[in-house]
């Protein structure tokens, strides 16, 4: 394993800053290194946030489906449109699930049976539920009935 010397550090931060930055990113990366090797509660903890991010990716995979999610247009106000739609979407997806969810956990049933590690497992962008293609009939004068 590589030392820092104090005189490297002193030497970098007087003439150049960005050096004595560098070095101390090194020695931070280090560290979390550490860390990440040491403790598999941490190693758990970054796998589920990143299978959380997986699942967030492949439902705007599933969203954002025409031509397999490219953007065909070189006009950024044609990109800006398709990511603005693409969030709102999104949100929209969110909100309807995050609602659906709530009304399930509702019930006492639901809540005697779930332990704090499904509760954990549960995530608002989930996509099963969603028809992309076909056909949509709309009552514009009923509500979905949630709560």
């Amino acid at each position: 394993m590589r030392t820092i010397r104090y005189s490297k550090v002193l030497h970098a931060c007087c003439w150049h800053p960005y050096k004595a930055f560098a070095e101390l990113g090194k020695a931070i990366k280090t560290i979390f290194l550490c860390r990440y090797f040491h403790s598999e509660a941490l190693r758990r903890e970054i796998n589920e946030g990143l299978n959380v991010i997986e699942q967030w990716n492949g439902a705007n995979d599933f969203v954002f489906f025409a031509r397999r999610g490219e953007l065909v247009s070189n006009r950024s106000e044609d990109h800006e449109v398709s990511m603005l739609a693409l969030h709102l979407l999104q949100n929209c997806m969110v909100y309807i699930n995050t609602l659906m969810l709530q009304q399930v956990l509702a019930q006492p049933k639901w809540a005697d049976k779930l332990t704090p590690r499904d509760l954990r497992a549960l995530t608002p962008p989930i996509w099963d539920h969603v028809n992309p293609y076909g056909r949509f009939a709309f009552d514009m004068t009923t509500r979905l009935p949630l709560e």
